[in-house]
């Protein structure tokens, strides 16, 4: 449990990190050449690219702190599922951002912020805790031949 806890907390900081670069670069592009009033689409522009940096920062944080013992050695194909799960996120976050501001008409940069950085991101934070740690950086059990060699030594040592 206590390595749960440690983990969560350490997903944590990671995770600060990484909203303060979407969060800054979301608000950016947001007011300036993505406003709404210049490109129609622009605030769910502005979120896919800001939340893709984020992820980046995400990912080495997790792969080297917050997951680090169960980091794997394909890195390529770890990065790649990360992605994945990562990209389930941003569709959370930008599917509040979509119902708030197109669907409800909640059009202002305050209410935009709390579409995707408030509602979106504590639903997008659970599903990606939850794949991260199960999929992309699970425990990988020790091949077959290895447990049994495990498993007949502690037997002899009794």
């Amino acid at each position: 449990m206590r390595s749960l806890i440690t983990q969560f907390a350490r997903f944590g900081v990671v995770g600060l990190g990484g909203l303060v670069v979407d969060v800054a670069v979301f608000n950016l592009l947001r007011v300036t050449v993505l406003s709404p009033e210049a490109i129609h689409e622009g605030p769910l522009i502005a979120k896919v690219i800001s939340t893709s940096l984020a992820i980046i920062v995400n990912w080495l944080g997790n792969r080297y702190w917050t997951f680090g013992a169960r980091r794997r050695s394909n890195a390529l194909r770890e990065a790649l599922e990360f992605a994945l799960v990562s990209v389930g996120g941003m569709l959370i976050a930008l599917g509040c951002l979509w119902i708030s501001h197109y669907v409800l008409g909640f059009t202002s940069l305050l209410a935009d912020n709390v579409a995707t950085n408030v509602v979106g991101l504590a639903l997008g934070t659970a599903f990606r805790f939850t794949f991260y740690r199960q999929w992309v950086f699970r425990e990988v059990e020790p091949p077959f031949d290895a447990r049994k060699t495990t498993e007949a030594s502690s037997f002899h040592a009794h």
